[in-house]
């Protein structure tokens, strides 16, 4: 594979709200235009003020409280050699509720994961459900598209993909040095025949044959997490 930059932007983000907006600017993406609606104090310093007339923003966003600002901001992906120096990855692989990948997004960045990697047929990271269901972490954590798990498997890491109905329970594996928690899609999981090193699952009780994709990604990431840290409860450095 040819070298690519380490950083791009691919297009922009529809972000809602003067929350997200500020998160934005924090990290420091680019805001090309807010659009205000009247009597809506706009985000200072965060691009273009675009007044709107009454009724307007309404019609432009599909949220059941319309924010008041929507802004058009910087979309930044990482490139497939980003994750050289990455050690612990978490992998959306054709993750198909976008309210699930932001979730996904937000854990992982709380979890202190080093990038999300996101395989071809996965929702697109720039949907504005995607956005909020991050809570800025789209901002803030890594975000890497690759074509497939191999891209993953050539980077290097031992890949871990958790199942409903096979492997060791998360609890009780001894993740490796560079790890990466591959989550399936929501209605078939992860391909029988996916480049996987290890098969884990949560064991739960009930009905449910298993747990929501964002949560139980959610839960892994949070347990090697703390495998990381080790008894010191110190983060093992990358």
């Amino acid at each position: 594979m040819g070298r690519r930059s380490a950083r791009r932007d691919e297009g922009v983000l529809v972000v809602e709200g003067a929350v997200l907006l500020r998160e934005a600017v924090a990290a420091g993406r680019r805001v090309e235009a807010q659009f205000v609606a009247p009597d809506v104090v706009a985000v200072a310093g965060a691009g273009e003020v675009h007044e709107l007339d009454p009724g307007v923003i309404d019609k432009v966003t599909d949220t059941e409280t319309p924010p008041g600002i929507v802004s058009i901001v910087e979309h930044r992906l990482g490139a497939i050699d980003d994750l050289a120096a990455a050690s612990f990855v978490l992998v959306a692989d054709a993750i198909s509720d976008p309210g699930n990948l932001g979730t996904l997004m937000r854990s992982a960045e709380a979890a202190g994961v080093d990038a999300v990697v996101v395989t071809g047929g996965t929702v697109d990271t720039s949907s504005p459900k995607t956005v909020r269901a991050s809570a800025g972490a789209v901002f803030h954590v890594p975000i890497v598209e690759v074509g497939s798990l191999d891209d993953v498997k050539r980077a290097g890491f031992t890949t871990y993909g958790t199942s409903s109905h096979r492997g060791a329970d998360h609890r009780r594996v001894t993740y490796a040095d560079r790890a990466a928690i591959v989550i399936g899609n929501e209605a078939h999981g992860i391909a029988d025949d996916a480049p996987i090193d290890e098969w884990i699952t949560i064991e739960h009780a009930g009905r449910a044959e298993s747990l929501n994709a964002a949560m139980a990604g959610t839960l892994v990431v949070f347990e090697v997490a703390r495998h990381r840290r080790g008894p010191s409860g110190t983060v093992t450095p990358s």
